[in-house]
C-alpha cells in the first residue's frame, strides 16, 4: 500500500462527494492530504455555507468537521499545513485498527486489562468528553458529602484520582476499589499509598459477597458491567439491595466507543454489524434507568463516548 498521495483540492464539493473520494483514496494509501478553505477565514460560518473570495466560491467547513471526518474514516488528523492565507492542507493518517485492547490476547484471562496490557496506557480523565461527564456526575451526587465509596472495575485508580483532586476532605472519605486484575490493583495501591482511607481488592465482582463489604453511599462502575463475564441485571439488583445505603447514589458508565491506536473512536461495536449500532447500550441504560426509578431514584443520562447514568435518591442530601 502506498504511503501517501499528492494533495487533492476541494472547493465546492459537497461533504458526501469528499467522503466518497477519501474512502476511495484510503483503499490504496495510508496517508492522504487535501487542500480546503482556511477555516479561520470566516469564523462563525456554518458548514456548507458558500463563501466567495476573489471570485472563487468555496463551501466553508471548520476544523471540527475535518476532525470528525477523520474519526469516521478511522484516521487521525495531523497538524494542518498553511499553503497560503486562504488555503490549508489537511492530512489524514490511517490508524492501526488491530492495535487495540479490545483484541488484546493474554495467557492470563484476568490480566487482559493488567499492567502489561494496551488498556493500561489509557487515561480516560484526559479525554474531554469523558472528563466533563464524569466530573458533572460527581458534582450531581454531591461527592463532598459522601462517606463511603465503592468502585467496581477500578483498574489502576483513575476514577479515584479525579475524586481526590476535587476534594479538600479526600482523606476523610473511605474508598474501596475492586478489580480482578492483580497487576492493576498493585499499581493502584502504590499510587494511593499515602491514603490510609483508600483500599483495593483483587476480586471477581460476580463474587462480591465474599469480601463482606459494608454498604456504601456511592457506588461507581464505569465500563465494567458490559463485560461478557458479568451478569449485569443480577449484579445491579444485588448492588442496590445489599451494598447501597438508603440515601445512596450510583454512577454507572456505559462505553459507547472503542480505544484504537491511541484514539478514542465514537460508537460501540455490535455483533453482526460492520458499523456502530447502539441498541445494546440503550437497552442496558434503559434497564438501569427503569429499575432505579422504581426504587425512588432521580436519573440523569449524560455523556457521549461514555454514557453516564447518575442516580440519586429523591429527597436525599
Amino acid at each position: 500500500m502506498n504511503s501517501a498521495i499528492k494533495s487533492l483540492i476541494f472547493t465546492q464539493q459537497s461533504l458526501l462527494e469528499i467522503l466518497n473520494e477519501l474512502k476511495v483514496q484510503l483503499t490504496t494509501h495510508d496517508t492522504i492530504s487535501f487542500q480546503v478553505l482556511n477555516p479561520d477565514i470566516h469564523i462563525g460560518a456554518y458548514s456548507g455555507e458558500k463563501i466567495i473570495i476573489e471570485d472563487v466560491a468555496y463551501l466553508y467547513r471548520g476544523y471540527k468537521v475535518w476532525v470528525n471526518l477523520a474519526e469516521l474514516l478511522f484516521c487521525r488528523m495531523l497538524t494542518p499545513k498553511m499553503i497560503n492565507e486562504l488555503i490549508v492542507e489537511i492530512t489524514f493518517q490511517k490508524i492501526n485498527i488491530h492495535h487495540s485492547f479490545h483484541s488484546y490476547q493474554t495467557i492470563q484471562k484476568n490480566e487482559k486489562y493488567g499492567a502489561d496490557s494496551i488498556f493500561f496506557h489509557l487515561n480516560k480523565n484526559e479525554e474531554p468528553t469523558f472528563l466533563n461527564a464524569y466530573h458533572k456526575a460527581l458534582q450531581s451526587v454531591k461527592i463532598q458529602n459522601r462517606n463511603n465509596i465503592l468502585n467496581l472495575g477500578i483498574n489502576k485508580g483513575d476514577e479515584f484520582e479525579l475524586i481526590v483532586s476535587m476534594l479538600d476532605n479526600a482523606k476523610d472519605i473511605n474508598m474501596i476499589g475492586v478489580d480482578f486484575s492483580a497487576s492493576a490493583i498493585e499499581v493502584a495501591r502504590k499510587r494511593f499509598e499515602k491514603y490510609e482511607n483508600i483500599k483495593f481488592f483483587t476480586h471477581d465482582i460476580n463474587a462480591l459477597d465474599e469480601l463482606q463489604l459494608e454498604k456504601s453511599d456511592l457506588i461507581i462502575s464505569i465500563g465494567t458491567f458490559q463485560s461478557p463475564n458479568i451478569d449485569y441485571h443480577t449484579l445491579l439488583i444485588n448492588l442496590v439491595r445489599n451494598y447501597l445505603c438508603e440515601n445512596g447514589a450510583m454512577i454507572l458508565g456505559f462505553p459507547n466507543s472503542r480505544w484504537i491506536d491511541g484514539e478514542l473512536i465514537y460508537g460501540a461495536v455490535a455483533p453482526n454489524y460492520n458499523y456502530s449500532e447502539m441498541s445494546l447500550i440503550y437497552k442496558d441504560v434503559i434497564f438501569a434507568k427503569k429499575y432505579l426509578q422504581k426504587k425512588n431514584f432521580r436519573i440523569t443520562i449524560t455523556g457521549r463516548e461514555y454514557i453516564f447514568l447518575t442516580a440519586t435518591k429523591i429527597g436525599s442530601l
